[in-house]
């Protein structure tokens, strides 16, 4: 139950700090009467998701793995890290805490109508269309996946993975955000549209729908370029063993039978039985 409920908070603290400060960086430049600077913006967010991740992975890591993304939990099930009784408690847990982080940020800034929602055409930056959301979102999310799925794969790499995933979230962000205000996650995007509505909502099936299927690719990519070459060494090894093992007892056979030609041939002899000749011979 541990690891559910830490799914919840690592989800809820990702999407407050993160879409908080969209919210906070707009605040901030129309309090000064000034036009809001894409290029500022972008890289506040990024980095506000980023470390968001990072700090989140250092929290609750040890205890639930840090997914805080449906996405990246469907890419430890496909790729059999997570059993299926998890990954329904999981998204569950995820979906709600983005919910709750949404609302809790709701509450801070007042009730504005802007919470950091995704969006296409007029709520995109530079207008793009659904299609081409849909494009992009799967883009970032296979990136981010694969990274968490390789980054996660040894104990030994804990210590330095939620430093790798943060930043590469960061990166996924600071291309995205112009574009859709990058999802990358479907939790982060459903808590902030139900509360903001309007083309928000009708909007956020793309933000989870793309995320999911960059997922899957992810982690097919995985087990292509992981297990399976893993399976082939392993029979390599196998063959290169059982013709080593086949030439050892050749060249025992072959030492043997040189040895047996080498050996001189023991003279017979000869067994005359009973003595017959007279005994003036004998």
């Amino acid at each position: 139950m541990r690891k559910y409920f830490a799914e919840f908070i690592g989800t809820a603290v990702l999407v407050f700090f993160g879409c908080g400060s969209a919210v906070a960086s707009g605040a901030l430049f129309s309090a000064m009467g000034m036009g809001l600077p894409v290029a500022f913006t972008t890289l506040s967010v990024a980095f506000a998701f980023g470390l968001a991740v990072m700090a989140v992975y250092y929290m609750m890591g040890g205890i639930s793995g840090c997914h805080i993304n449906p996405a990246v939990s469907l890419g430890m099930l496909i790729t059999r890290r997570m059993s299926v009784k998890d990954f329904l408690g999981y998204i569950i847990c995820q979906f709600a805490g983005g919910i709750a982080g949404a609302a809790l940020l709701s509450v801070v800034i007042g009730g504005r109508t802007s919470l950091g929602a995704n969006g296409y055409d007029s709520a995109s930056t530079f207008g793009i269309s659904m299609w081409m959301a849909i494009l992009i979102e799967v883009i970032l999310t296979f990136v981010f996946v694969s990274v968490f799925l390789s980054a996660t794969e040894k104990e030994e790499n804990r210590s330095i993975a939620g430093l790798v995933i943060g930043l590469t979230m960061t990166m996924t962000y600071i291309f995205g955000v112009p574009f859709t205000g990058a999802s990358v996650n479907p939790a982060r995007s459903l808590g902030p549209a139900l509360l903001q509505g309007s083309d928000a909502l009708t909007q956020v099936w793309v933000f989870i729908a793309a995320p999911l299927v960059g997922a899957v690719i992810a982690a097919a990519c995985y087990l292509l370029l992981r297990m399976e070459p893993k399976e082939s060494a392993q029979a390599v090894a196998i063959d290169v063993e059982a013709a080593d093992e086949f030439m050892d007892e050749f060249d025992e056979a072959a030492d043997l039978e040189q040895q047996e030609d080498l050996e001189p041939a023991q003279p017979e002899t000869a067994d005359h039985g009973d003595d017959d000749r007279p005994d003036e011979y004998k």
